[in-house]
């Protein structure tokens, strides 16, 4: 199917809205511009390893930060909106 059609059309029925994550699909409607608001959860460790977030996007997208929130842990929760 069209991956574009299939999320205007959820996006267009009532609802708070979707939530996902993962690497590929996030990555794929990213490159459709089909992604209102991104939100980023920072751990205060260092792996040296792992996956690459949004790795083979053909085009930058620059980010407004909407909101921030700071957890006892020390984990950072970040929302951004894509500036259009």
């Amino acid at each position: 199917g069209d991956l574009g059609k299939a999320v205007q059309q959820l996006k267009r029925e009532s609802g708070k809205g979707l939530l996902m994550g993962g690497l590929k699909l996030p990555l794929a409607l990213a490159e459709l511009g089909l992604i209102d608001e991104y939100e980023f959860v920072v751990q205060p460790r260092l792996a040296g390893h792992g996956p690459t977030l949004f790795a083979g996007l053909s085009k930058r997208v620059d980010l407004r930060l909407v909101s921030r929130l700071e957890f006892g842990s020390g984990a950072v929760a970040m929302r951004y909106e894509p500036r259009r």
